[in-house]
């Protein structure tokens, strides 16, 4: 049998499959075919093999495919108790390869966007967020269930999660947009977990994120990066990672020389970033807790950094994006950053370091 026989039997396979899932407009699917589908794709191990072989398929067979393989993950019986459902259990408790494959799609363009969707899609729960997140596994080796996840082991820099950052920055930009959209998704759905992710691991993360994405020489991976950092440093839940953010002076320089990009849209993100405040609310500055600038407690290396430039960022911050006139929220904070510099003492402060 030739190549484009097979093609054309895996694709009627899978447009059977995708039939019997979700019915037509003229046929409504039966739940009982349903049912033994799902448990066949669980039994025969379906899913696996989709993950890995879904950028070989045809056009029209990927999108099937996704189709089939998100339907099967949300799938619940009829009159079922459970919580998750039964494909998915299956996923976090026995075959977490599945989830590293649809992650490894992003080798591929014509995988990137159907996996990613998929991805999504699982991501919802907080176990499969769990799964990429703590996955240390080199590829074609097993991954670690869900039950074996040590969450207060460091992480080595390898696996899932870590991929992501090449695959955002090296890769075509069909795959660059949608592993951001499903590394976004990582780290923001799941606070608590990733919170406390972040903590154990917060200078392999920030080093990575600030070398790969940040200094990201893509317009479009710097601006999002630098927007997605803010987003973090500003959740609640991330509090004691904000804090331990702003103590850094590599960090503060790194913001200040946003300001000076030569893009207006990446020197905003970068300004959000640059004042790390704990509230977006416009009018109480007792709310801006925590800032680079504000904080009572910097470190000495925060506190060199600023007093060494108080006077270039006096002359510099006034005339700061000064054509956002009807942004109020930023020209109030911006005011409010001036001021806090203004009260820093003059002079210069020499590095203690030999």
């Amino acid at each position: 049998m030739g190549v484009n026989a097979v093609e054309e039997e895996v694709a009627k396979v899978l447009a059977q499959m995708k039939v019997i899932l979700q019915g037509t407009q003229e046929i409504e699917s039966n739940s009982e075919q349903v049912h033994n589908l799902v448990n066949s794709a669980i039994q025969e191990d379906i899913l696996l093999s989709l993950a890995q072989s879904i950028h070989l398929l045809p056009f029209e067979s990927r999108k099937d495919t996704q189709t089939i393989f998100s339907y099967i993950l949300r799938f619940k019986p009829p009159n079922s108790t459970a919580q998750i459902p039964p494909a998915l259990s299956y996923v976090i408790e026995v075959r977490p390869e599945v989830i590293n494959e649809l992650c490894l799609g992003y080798d591929h363009r014509e995988s990137a966007m159907p996996c990613g969707v998929v991805l999504r899609e699982a991501l919802k729960n907080e176990s499969v967020a769990a799964l990429v997140l703590y996955d240390q596994s080199g590829h074609g080796r097993p991954a670690s269930k869900f039950d074996d996840i040590d969450f207060d082991a460091r992480q080595s820099g390898d696996g899932s999660f870590w991929r992501f950052f090449s695959w955002i920055d090296k890769g075509a930009f069909e795959i660059s947009t949608d592993a951001f959209t499903t590394f976004r998704d990582i780290l923001t759905k799941h606070k608590q977990l990733v919170s406390q992710y972040l903590s154990l691991n917060f200078d392999l993360f920030f080093s990575r994120y600030n070398e790969v994405l940040i200094k990201s020489n893509s317009y479009v991976t710097k601006r999002q990066s630098i927007k997605l950092l803010g987003e973090l440093l500003l959740d609640r839940a991330n509090y004691n990672v904000m804090t331990a953010y702003v103590d850094h002076g590599e960090h503060l320089k790194l913001c200040m020389n946003l300001l000076k990009d030569d893009r207006k849209m990446v020197q905003y993100e970068g300004f959000h970033v640059f004042k790390v405040c704990r509230s977006k609310r416009k009018t109480s500055h007792s709310d801006y807790d925590q800032v680079f600038v504000a904080n009572p407690n910097k470190s000495v290396a925060v506190q060199r950094i600023l007093i060494n430039n108080r006077e270039r960022l006096l002359k510099f911050l006034p005339k700061f994006l000064e054509d956002r006139t009807e942004d109020d929220q930023f020209t109030d904070e911006k005011s409010f950053l001036i001021r806090q510099i203004e009260t820093m003492p003059r002079g210069t402060v020499e590095s203690s370091e030999s």
